[in-house]
């Protein structure tokens, strides 16, 4: 087994995961993208989103990089990476392994995957409800990670994404909450809003409960 291969059942029995919907990001101030991004989101566009891997490279990627431009010195300090395609093999005996699309993590190094991470998304061609539950298991995979490398993590979200609609979900005191809300690209400030209020969340938590931080 590894993430992609979990059904929602598999993580009630394996790891005693509750789950729930709610409004998780009522709150949230819009963000208006730079004039960068909407220009490459455009261009993506005309090239074409016929599989996974372009929906990935032409409008995913482009919103995290801006989004991760707005963070270069978070909290003053250069501890703010988003990881590619990498392999999050944490343990394989409970099926906690495979590639992950993107990761966020509180770290310097964007050779490999350190920790703390504190969120993921995975990229889907249509299935949201499937991704959701391969993103589920690999926040649990995300948080064991942190865990065996001494970085506790109470809250790690995920999201899951065809580029132009997103579906999150956090993961936190064993529950998963998936949010009721989608979001389209069509309004992309509030997706941005989104992300960033995710970004600022995990580091008040992260940053004051790891003191080597």
């Amino acid at each position: 087994m590894a993430y992609s291969n979990f059904t929602k059942k598999d993580l009630e029995d394996k790891f005693g995961i509750k789950f729930r919907n709610s409004n998780l990001f009522s709150d949230v101030m819009p963000i208006e993208p730079s004039e960068w991004l909407i220009s490459a989101i455009k261009r993506g566009e005309k090239l074409g989103l016929g599989n996974e891997k372009s929906r990935s490279e032409r409008i995913i990627s482009p919103i995290l990089t801006e989004i991760a431009s707005l963070n270069e010195n978070l909290m003053n300090k250069d501890l703010f990476a988003i990881l590619s395609g990498m392999n999050l093999d944490v343990d394989i005996s409970l099926g906690l392994n495979g590639e992950c699309d993107f990761l966020f993590s509180f770290c310097e190094m964007q050779d490999f995957i350190s920790p703390p991470i504190f969120c993921i998304a995975e990229a889907k061609k249509q299935d949201l409800d499937g991704g959701i539950i391969q993103a589920s298991a690999q926040v649990i995979g995300a948080k064991k990670f942190n865990e065996m490398q001494n970085y506790p993590s109470e809250m790690i979200f995920g999201a899951t994404t065809t580029g132009d609609v997103w579906r999150f979900l956090k993961f936190e005191n064993n529950e998963i909450t998936f949010d009721k809300k989608y979001y389209y690209l069509a309004d992309l400030s509030k997706l941005l809003g989104v992300l960033q209020y995710i970004i600022e969340s995990a580091a008040n938590k992260v940053f004051s409960n790891i003191n080597n931080i």
